[in-house]
C-alpha cells in the first residue's frame, strides 16, 4: 500500500507525505479511514518514528487528517484546506516531479516511458466519473 525507498535521493519524510497524499488523492484512504500508529508505521517502514510523526503532523496541518481519541490518526478530508500561499505549494509540486524526473533519467527510463507513466497516474487522479 504505501512504500519509500531508503536508496532514493528524496528525503524519506518527502517519500512518506507524498505516499500518502498519493493514496488520499486516489480513494485508496479515504475520510474515516485510520492509520497506523506512528510507532507501527516506522517499524513496518523501517524508519525514524519522528519521520513518520512530522509527516502525519504536516497533513495534519494541510487538513487531510486528524488526530480522534481513542482511534488514532484519521483521514478527514481529500481536499487540503485553502489557507496559505499557493506559490509554495506549486513550488514543493514542481519540486518534487523534478526529482522524480531526474530519478527516472538516472534509470535510463525513456522519455516517452515516462509520458506514458504520467498520462496514466493523471488518468488515475483526475478520471471523470
Amino acid at each position: 500500500m504505501l512504500s519509500i525507498s531508503l536508496v532514493s535521493q528524496v528525503p524519506l519524510h518527502d517519500q512518506l507525505v507524498s505516499g500518502l497524499r498519493g493514496l488520499i488523492a486516489a480513494g485508496k484512504l479515504a475520510r474515516g479511514d485510520e492509520l497506523p500508529p506512528v510507532r507501527q508505521l516506522a517499524a513496518d517502514l523501517g524508519i525514524n518514528l519522528n519521520t513518520v510523526a512530522r509527516a502525519y503532523r504536516e497533513l495534519t496541518d494541510a487538513g487531510l487528517l486528524a488526530s480522534v481519541r481513542g482511534r488514532g490518526t484519521v483521514v478527514i478530508s481529500s481536499v487540503e484546506r485553502s489557507f496559505g500561499p499557493k506559490v509554495e505549494e506549486k513550488r514543493r509540486v514542481e519540486a518534487a516531479i523534478a526529482a522524480a524526473l531526474a530519478d527516472a533519467k538516472i534509470a535510463g527510463l525513456s522519455r516517452e516511458t515516462i509520458e506514458s507513466m504520467l498520462e496514466r497516474q493523471m488518468e488515475r487522479l483526475w478520471k471523470t466519473p
